[in-house]
């Protein structure tokens, strides 16, 4: 009960932040886009009245996924998470233009009489600011948009762990995260993608989590594909922080039923000829605090037991999960969660949280590899000889 309680006090803290961060946000576009640039009357109400659904519209996305069907769902989603792209952009480029609107003010102020400068001068300065910010985010949402809807990008890594057995060498692991699975990225895309990662003849398939974001009933047909994985030793799958945002136990439960084995807190043996490592997996960072009973990262448990000569590779959807890793004496983690950064200035962001945003890092005599994500918060998947 305290960690559900715990839970719904973080979710309240998190949508308050949200909320207020949301209110700033439509106040300075309202000032600087709105009030700047039109006249008192109809217009100006109009605009007012799309600009507050806009901003509904993304708090709409996030909330409908409990209550629509998918059908409806999804151009909520696309309007919704669209802005929320653009919102970002928009305030982005009034923030950097705002110097600009003051110098240009200041310039216009002194060079002719008031009344000119408030019907006309300042009228056109503020208009062409504001379709300043508009083209920049357009044309940064654009850019996103293409790149979320392009196919992902193999990465074809060798790495070297100590201690591997010659048997291992060459031994091919393709790893992929971050597929959030929804009413965006739906059953066709997902099939391409286990295409594409069968064209790499992986000897296994490690998914690092965030596959999914909805519930088995609504999303059966769409992670059907997994059943094609085709990998010598089979497919694994680790726990993402999305995944404790729908019905975890079902999932957990479904996926087997695909061929794909959820590693929870525990590991397998992979073994070609007389050499062999250690494949472990752990649940998410954030499965703790969940409230999902008897969810929790624990490495410990993971690796218990295990010959400490022989190589481990860690399946751990955030990177941050790393240090613990270098503790334990892991030879490689691979995890997702970053998206690469997405776009700037974010991967500055999430380098404060994460240790590495994406690509091959080492960490004491712990590698990390980073894979920046198949889904539309993402799109590259990391493959290529993993322990070799």
């Amino acid at each position: 009960m305290l960690c559900r309680t715990v839970g719904w006090v973080s979710a309240l803290v998190f949508y308050a932040l949200l909320a207020a961060v949301l209110i700033g946000a439509l106040a300075l576009l309202w000032v600087r886009l709105v009030r700047d640039t039109t006249r008192p009357g109809w217009v100006r109400r109009t605009a007012t009245v799309v600009l507050v659904l806009l901003m509904a519209s993304s708090v709409a996305a996030d909330a409908g996924r409990q209550v629509f069907p998918r059908q409806a769902q999804q151009p909520l989603d696309v309007v919704g998470f669209g802005w929320l792209g653009a919102l970002v952009y928009l305030v982005l480029a009034l923030v950097v233009l705002e110097p600009v609107r003051w110098w240009l003010r200041r310039r216009i102020a002194t060079s002719g009489p008031a009344e000119e400068v408030d019907v006309s001068r300042r009228l056109f300065l503020l208009r062409s600011l504001a379709v300043g910010a508009g083209v920049i985010a357009a044309g940064t949402v654009g850019y996103g948009t293409w790149a979320a809807a392009a196919p992902p990008v193999i990465r074809r890594v060798r790495i070297a762990v100590p201690g591997l057995a010659p048997e291992l060498a060459g031994y091919r692991i393709t790893t992929f995260s971050d597929a959030h699975l929804s009413s965006l990225y739906g059953r066709d895309r997902f099939a391409r993608l286990v295409g594409m990662v069968n064209t790499t003849e992986p000897d296994v398939v490690a998914v690092v989590g965030d596959l999914v974001d909805g519930s088995v009933a609504d999303l059966r047909r769409d992670v059907a594909p997994l059943g094609d994985l085709a990998a010598r030793d089979g497919a694994f799958f680790v726990t993402g922080n999305h995944e404790y945002y729908v019905d975890t136990a079902e999932w957990m439960a479904h996926l087997p039923t695909l061929g794909v084995d959820v590693l929870r807190n525990e590991r397998v043996t992979l073994s070609r000829g007389a050499g062999s490592f250690d494949l472990a997996g752990i649940d998410d960072a954030t499965a703790g605090g969940s409230g999902v009973r008897g969810h929790g990262a624990d490495l410990t448990a993971a690796l218990a037991g295990r010959d400490a000569t022989t190589p481990v590779v860690l399946l751990a959807h955030q990177p941050v999960q790393v240090e613990q890793a270098r503790a334990a004496g892991v030879d490689l983690q691979l995890s997702g969660h970053t998206h690469g950064g997405q776009l700037w200035p974010f991967p500055y962001l999430v380098g404060l949280e994460q240790p590495a945003v994406q690509g091959l890092s080492r960490h004491g005599d712990t590698q990390l590899y980073v894979t920046a994500g198949v889904g539309y918060w993402g799109r590259r998947c990391g493959s290529g000889p993993g322990p070799s």
